[in-house]
């Protein structure tokens, strides 16, 4: 039962055994997307490679940032074998300002995995994906959605903020608990005959419509099936259980040149 006005009240369609055969909401999406999506390279193939390292970019780095990282690494590793094959310093040499450095040795690590247990052949299964180092439940998602199309729902960010909204869940979205029923819902709005378009979709909507300020309503598709919307709660999702703390930190350093030269050390240990 939904109460209009209230924060308290849930949405049955979370409780729902089958996904929704008319799947309107992922036709909807669809439909937006295709009037509104960024025009990205690697959205342009079906190559799981391509997508596996814009993927693990787009983990830490926005999309304006990464783009230009994203193109000069497939420029220099065109392909699983070549990334297999360079030395890791010239790996993270091409990762360099991208932070978060496991992310490319993972890469590495995972790109030798492929060619010795894949034949050099990027897997396009799930659960290969998924033993890759450094992927994780949406990364092996996303590539297995956008390569092959198989209907397994990405849940990110923004998707977390699109579902939260829409059907106003009150359950916290870091939590195990909201991780399953999130994934579940968007697992049950999926048109699995249009798996990576709903999966690309909502993740755009995401990020270019249904953002976390300065919302334009009015304008959205899915406005008049907005649970949050209705009630004038918005803002008050996803919701969170932990805030993330910060604190500042300061580093002192030594730039050192000689002759020409400039002194590197390389950071050992743990720690940023």
């Amino acid at each position: 039962m939904v109460i209009i006005g209230s924060k308290t009240y849930r949405n049955n369609i979370l409780f729902m055994s089958e996904p929704d055969k008319s799947f309107e909401i992922s036709h909807l999406l669809i439909q937006w997307y295709h009037s509104h999506q960024r025009d990205l390279p690697w959205r342009k193939t079906t190559d799981p490679y391509p997508i596996w390292i814009s993927e693990i970019i787009l983990q830490q780095t926005r999309v304006a940032q990464g783009m230009d990282y994203f193109l000069r690494f497939m420029e220099r590793f065109p392909n699983v074998q070549a990334l297999a094959g360079a030395a890791e310093d010239e790996v993270l040499k091409y990762w360099q300002g991208l932070g978060y450095y496991s992310r490319a040795r993972n890469l590495h690590a995972a790109a030798k995995t492929i060619v010795i247990a894949f034949g050099g052949v990027f897997p396009t299964e799930y659960t290969q994906v998924l033993s890759l180092k450094g992927v994780g439940e949406y990364t092996a998602a996303a590539i297995v959605s956008f390569s092959a199309n198989q209907p397994y729902p990405v849940v990110d960010g923004n998707v977390y903020r699109v579902l939260s909204r829409l059907f106003a869940i009150d359950t916290p979205m870091d939590t195990g608990k909201g991780k399953k029923e999130f994934t579940r819902l968007a697992g049950l709005l999926m048109d699995p005959a249009q798996a990576g378009t709903h999966n690309q979709a909502i993740m755009e909507f995401g990020a270019l419509q249904c953002v976390p300020r300065h919302l334009d309503c009015p304008s959205c598709p899915l406005q008049e099936k907005c649970l949050a919307y209705a009630t004038r709660t918005v803002q008050d999702y996803p919701v969170k259980q932990n805030k993330t703390k910060t604190r500042n930190r300061y580093f002192h350093y030594f730039h050192i040149l000689c002759q020409g030269y400039t002194w590197l050390n390389r950071r050992s240990g743990k720690d940023i």
